[in-house]
């Protein structure tokens, strides 16, 4: 495992084998298979999270997330937003305190899905702020999964249009291994805190999103 006090360089990242997720992917824009889809992710304990949102080039330009990703463990599975709106079906999982969901910089994503529809988020983990319990320097997910997992992400469809008719293969890869290295980042996180004799379980904000939606 790479120093966690030592900076993390581009140098030292580009040195990392590049991995990006290789598994079954499931994209969904038509609403009539939610409730399938839905009924298969609820019987997880543990979800990466993550959304994406087609970036803005404009001073004081907002534009709506367009993609929300889950990784159940064996799947990952992407919601367009953008073409089926915030389903009350997603909803359910993203209110469900039994259901863990694991990203980075939560807070984020869960005001861009408030601005699409009210919703009580619960049982979320932020990565980023377990990782600062370990005095970890640089906590972006790619600087996360070079310390932890010693492997290279590519970022270079971050940027990309969301928004797209339909998706390309690198943006769909792309936005499956976000999920992905949040489920794995979780599980490797949870067993340094075990191994450090910190709480083994790691704590969920469940009660801390449960303002109403037009929180600032």
């Amino acid at each position: 495992m790479i120093d966690f006090d030592k900076e993390i360089t581009r140098d030292i990242i580009d040195q990392l084998p590049l991995k990006s997720f290789e598994g079954e992917i499931v994209v969904v824009s038509d609403p009539s298979f939610l409730d399938e889809v839905v009924n298969e992710i609820s019987k997880s304990k543990v979800l990466g999270f993550d959304t994406e949102t087609r970036p803005v080039f404009k001073k004081g330009e907002k534009r709506n997330i367009s993609l929300l990703q889950l990784y159940d463990g064996n799947r990952a599975y992407l919601f367009r937003i953008n073409k089926m709106g915030f389903a009350e079906q997603l909803k359910e999982i993203l209110q469900n305190k039994d259901i863990i969901k694991a990203g980075a910089a939560v807070h984020d994503d869960i005001k861009g899905l408030r601005k699409l529809s009210s919703f009580n988020p619960q049982g979320f983990v932020d990565l980023q702020k377990v990782a600062n319990q370990f005095h970890i320097n640089g906590i972006s997910v790619r600087k996360l999964a070079a310390r932890i997992l010693e492997i290279k992400i590519s970022k270079r469809q971050q940027l990309s249009n969301w928004d797209n008719d339909i998706l390309e293969a690198s943006q769909i890869r792309y936005a499956a291994t976000d999920a992905w290295i949040c489920y794995l980042l979780y599980f490797e996180l949870k067993k340094m805190q075990e191994e450090l004799g910190k709480n083994s379980n790691i704590t969920t904000n469940k009660n801390r999103f449960n303002t109403t939606s037009n929180e600032q």
